[in-house]
Formats: structure tokens, sequence, C-alpha cells
């Protein structure tokens, strides 16, 4: 890794926006796990999470992600997947400019998820 992805990683560089986290699955499950106040958001079409979501998390699809923002607290832990990773990064770029402060976004998408999905 060269220095400037490095410092990129680290937050360096960035304007006053907050860092996004990207998280592996093991770092992923473990923050579901230990934060009691935490909003778990897949953010793939309707169609996409019917087919197989992780438990408890709330389908706000990326093309709605403005206009539902009311539906998200600022307080609150947001946790966001999608099928890979793509649109999570940007849900949580959006999110981070409307001065959402405590993001991390799946590495990978349910795509790597290894634990048990839902479906409706």
């Amino acid at each position: 890794m060269d220095l400037s992805s490095l410092m990129s990683r680290l937050g360096f560089g960035k304007s006053a926006s907050v860092s996004v986290r990207t998280l592996k699955v093991t770092e992923f499950r473990s923050e579901m796990e230990q934060s009691k106040n935490r909003l778990l958001i897949d953010v793939r079409e309707p169609d996409e999470y019917k087919s197989g979501f992780i438990p408890g998390a709330k389908n706000i699809p990326l093309s709605q992600l403005e206009k539902r923002l009311g539906e998200i607290p600022k307080d609150r832990d947001v946790l966001l997947y999608c099928r890979s990773g793509m649109r999570s990064k940007s849900a949580a770029r959006i999110l981070s400019k409307q001065g959402y402060a405590r993001l991390a976004h799946l590495q990978g998408g349910v795509s790597s998820w290894d634990g048990k999905l839902s479906r409706r």
C-alpha cells in the first residue's frame, strides 16, 4: 500500500466529513453484537432484500436513502451493507455528508456474509 492510500484510509486529506469505517465480516458481526444502539440497514432494492437479508436489517434502498433520512437517527451506530459493498459505501458517504458520524459498512457486502440470512 502506498503512502497516499494509507493516509486516505486513515482519514487524512479528507474534508470535514467523517471517515466511514469499512469492516470485514468478522468485524461487522462483532459490531452488530456489541452495539446496543445500532441500526442495521440493507441498501439493496426490495427484491434483492427479500431474497435474503441479515436478520434485523431494515431495508432502505440507496435509491430512496435521501428521501428517508428521517428513519435514521443520528445518535445511533449505523451499519450498512448491500450486495458487494459498493452501494453501502456510497450510502455511507451520503449519510456522512448529512451529519451522521457513527457509520460503518460491510466490505464485500452480503455476498461475503457467512452467517444466517432471513427471507421474506
